[in-house]
């Protein structure tokens, strides 16, 4: 049924790769600048450049990625032999890439709090927070390259 998926399987990965490294670059910097623009006072120069900042990275980098990333990935999903869905590590992905897409909500929350100068947590909670993005990375490319189970 999706067998002419496979004449498009190089190209379909490597498109996913790139909307993936996109996404990624954008979740790993936008907690980075909520830690700074906590920092700036409200309404202020600096708070008002920072919207600027958190907006276009949101709206014209880290949504259309995702959205590019999932809809290439339910290609390669779907793209016959190439998951062998008794296998653990398929599983174990798609959980972190979930807790991946509740913490762009999250980071989306955040972004709309600072936007209408609402408010604020302290910046420890933004620096961890940048943590997470970076930690089910690495699950999900060991689960992808070493397919542990």
């Amino acid at each position: 049924m999706f067998d002419w998926l496979w004449s498009l399987y190089p190209w379909t990965k490597a498109l996913h790769i790139i909307a993936v490294i996109a996404w990624m670059a954008g979740m790993l910097y936008l907690p980075r600048l909520f830690v700074y623009h906590c920092e700036a006072e409200p309404g202020s120069a600096g708070s008002e450049r920072f919207k600027v900042m958190e907006r276009k990275l949101l709206r014209a980098i880290i949504n259309p990625s995702m959205i590019a990333a999932f809809i290439l990935g339910i290609a390669l999903l779907l793209t016959p032999g190439l998951v062998d869905w008794a296998a653990g590590w398929i599983y174990v992905k798609l959980v972190a890439i979930a807790a991946l897409s509740v913490m762009h909500h999250i980071y989306a929350q955040w972004f709309k709090a600072f936007a209408n100068d609402g408010p604020r947590r302290r910046p420890a909670v933004y620096r961890m927070a940048n943590e997470v993005p970076a930690i089910l990375m690495i699950v999900i490319v060991i689960m992808v390259v070493v397919r542990p189970f």
